[in-house]
């Protein structure tokens, strides 16, 4: 029972402090937005503050979303990196497919991971109709 107890206190402090960080980067990046804003021209500041709000109104099936393609895109690396094959797949074999995300997936990764997301999911919202940005979404880890 008390390894269970010092289990959950650790993944509880490490969440805290991971909320705690990210509250500060997300104030860090409104002050840079703000020293910004300004040098935009009327157009591009409309679409900015729509793109700001629309991070702000982040759901959680949205952000369960997020975490679980940055979870699969890391898992993914992690496997390529581990299991480079010396020689090639005979032609129309293709590589294992990743396992499901389980719920039973670690807090602290998830949080690790979590702030990955967000950053991922205000960039794409952050360039709706901008056509010099490649539309790479969170898959580019």
């Amino acid at each position: 029972m008390q390894r269970h107890y010092v289990m959950y206190y650790e993944m509880s402090y490490g969440l805290n402090i991971e909320m705690h960080k990210q509250a500060e980067i997300v104030k860090r990046l409104n002050g840079i937005c703000a020293q910004v804003l300004p040098y935009l021209s009327q157009e591009h500041q409309q679409q900015v503050l729509g793109a700001i709000e629309r991070a702000k109104q982040v759901t959680a099936p949205e952000l369960n979303s997020i975490i679980r393609q940055q979870l699969q895109a890391h898992q993914l690396s992690q496997l390529q990196a581990l299991a480079l094959p010396l020689t090639p797949l005979p032609v129309g074999l293709q590589p294992p497919s990743l396992p499901a995300v389980s719920a039973g997936t670690g807090l602290l990764s998830l949080s690790a991971l979590g702030s990955q997301a967000h950053l991922s999911k205000e960039d794409k919202n952050g360039h709706d109709g901008d056509t010099h940005q490649e539309d790479d979404g969170e898959k580019s880890d």
